[in-house]
């Protein structure tokens, strides 16, 4: 059955490919190239990398981002002193078509360095180094067979290759280097492309669904933990090195300041642990057999169900729902803070009261009291916001330091010049300066002295994870805010 999706894959991506003269997410003409160097970026406030989510590079598991990629940006973000949105994209054509046409900065994927991508790009210090492997089944009885008697079942030499068919995942180098050694044992060797990534391939693999397929040790050798049936041991490359990929541009600032950062960084203990804990731990494969390892699932908590439902009365994305459940409890529905501060939505008892709800007698009630909370602030900034966007900023806001402190940002912002319907370099500045009693004694300030540093960052951080949410998790039920990419 695979096998057969598998082809009919190829053959309507031929199909597409000959009645199509191009794809408007992804190919524009070099002319239409945007180029970025290093100060454009900086000017822009943002460096934008696309990456291939996976059980390595970039997952959600228990509603947070992790990942071997996802944990580089972190400390790339603090080098550079940029925010790095982070776009996820698995198929390397249009990866690779993103970067070319201006859309992304970085190609921040585990690339092979070879003759033919650098003729179109410029590439990076190796962030690792491995080399490419096969994947092949173990006889159904290993267990009970010696190690001589496993190897006599399997491929262990390339020569064994020979009129084998073999599927790649499509523009990758392993076709490349399949092609290589088909002419090098002088035979042939079935190469099938397909629209699927490297984890797709092994698990096909694993479940018997295909024979073979080709891919990088690394990632092997995590999956071989996931799925203990397949064999990863016979190499069909040398070592080879990893990297990332940026455009030709006139200016190599970016790549200059990219090779120095991995040069210092790969010299640091940080590096080898985050190494250790993405392809050598051991609780990988509990993290992947997870019902919230959301890549498999969709899923980021045991609440996800009446979140989507109650998410629907705010007319709010359940991620960002989501998002901002975790912000606040983890989704641990018994947690309780010093103020007194209850459940999944952190809820006061005196504000569930005010909706008559016990916000202590079970997760969901704490979820309706929430978001009874969440409706009265719309009530309260949906006549003085027109924005949708922007009037998220002030609800979320809202919800952790009160909507009169807000308001009182609001009101020093516009006194002050600034747009009182704009967060960002607006309203947020005036929020962290009422601690300050300049401020928080002015006139036209109602609510007095606040520490509003806090409120910015839970606002900032609420709509990040949501953007993580959103490159992973499929949307389900919509809602009129934040519609996904």
């Amino acid at each position: 059955m695979i096998k057969r999706l598998i082809f009919l894959w190829i053959f309507l991506g031929a199909v597409l490919f000959f009645c199509s003269d191009s794809n408007p997410d992804y190919k524009k003409s070099d002319s239409n190239c945007v180029s970025f160097d290093l100060g454009s970026i900086q000017k822009r406030g943002k460096l934008i990398a696309v990456t291939d989510f996976n059980s390595t590079n970039y997952f959600i598991y228990k509603g947070e981002p992790m990942g071997f990629h996802y944990e580089l940006f972190q400390a790339l973000s603090y080098y550079l002193g940029l925010d790095i949105e982070i776009v996820t994209e698995n198929s390397l054509e249009r990866a690779f078509g993103m970067l070319k046409s201006g859309e992304a900065d970085v190609l921040a994927i585990g690339l092979t360095v070879n003759s033919s991508r650098k003729k179109d790009f410029l590439f990076t210090q190796p962030i690792e180094e491995t080399r490419q492997v096969l994947v092949q089944r173990k006889p159904r009885n290993w267990r009970s067979l010696t190690y001589d008697d496993i190897d006599h079942c399997l491929i262990r030499d390339q020569l064994g290759l020979a009129r084998k068919t073999i599927y790649v995942q499509g523009g990758s180098s392993h076709v490349e280097q399949l092609v290589a050694l088909s002419k090098e044992i002088g035979d042939s060797i079935n190469i099938v492309e397909v629209p699927y990534d490297a984890e797709k391939l092994i698990r096909y693999v694993a479940n018997g669904d295909i024979d073979y397929t080709v891919c990088d040790e690394n990632v092997a050798m995590v999956n071989s933990t996931y799925y203990p049936d397949i064999d990863v041991s016979t190499p069909v490359s040398f070592p080879q090195s990893l990297a990332w990929a940026v455009r030709k541009n006139k200016s190599d600032s970016l790549l200059l300041k990219l090779n120095n950062w991995i040069t210092m960084y790969k010299k640091t203990e940080s590096y080898a642990l985050l190494h250790s804990k993405y392809f050598n731990n051991s609780r990988s494969s509990i993290i992947v057999k997870s019902d919230y390892y959301a890549q498999s699932t969709g899923k980021v908590s045991k609440y996800d169900d009446i979140i989507k439902k109650y998410s629907d009365i705010i007319k709010w994305d359940w991620r960002l729902l989501a998002s901002l459940i975790c912000q606040e409890s983890r989704f641990n529905p018994n947690v309780r803070s010093l103020s007194g501060a209850y459940g999944l939505m952190q809820i006061m008892p005196v504000t569930g009261k005010n909706f008559g709800i016990d916000i202590t007698s079970s997760p969901e009630n704490n979820l309706k009291a929430g978001i009874m909370y969440i409706n009265w602030l719309h009530s309260i900034f949906n006549p003085k916001i027109s924005d949708e966007k922007e009037r998220l900023n002030f609800i979320l806001a809202a919800y952790n330091a009160g909507p009169g402190h807000v308001l009182d940002a609001m009101h020093l912002a516009e006194k002050n010049g600034m747009n009182p319907q704009k967060w960002d370099g607006n309203v947020a500045i005036w929020l962290t300066k009422k601690y300050d009693p300049r401020y928080y004694n002015d006139i036209v300030v109602k609510c007095g002295y606040f520490k509003g540093n806090e409120s910015v960052n839970f606002v900032s951080e609420i709509l990040t994870r949501f953007e993580h949410y959103k490159n992973i998790i499929p949307e389900g039920k919509n809602s009129s805010l934040t519609a996904s990419k």
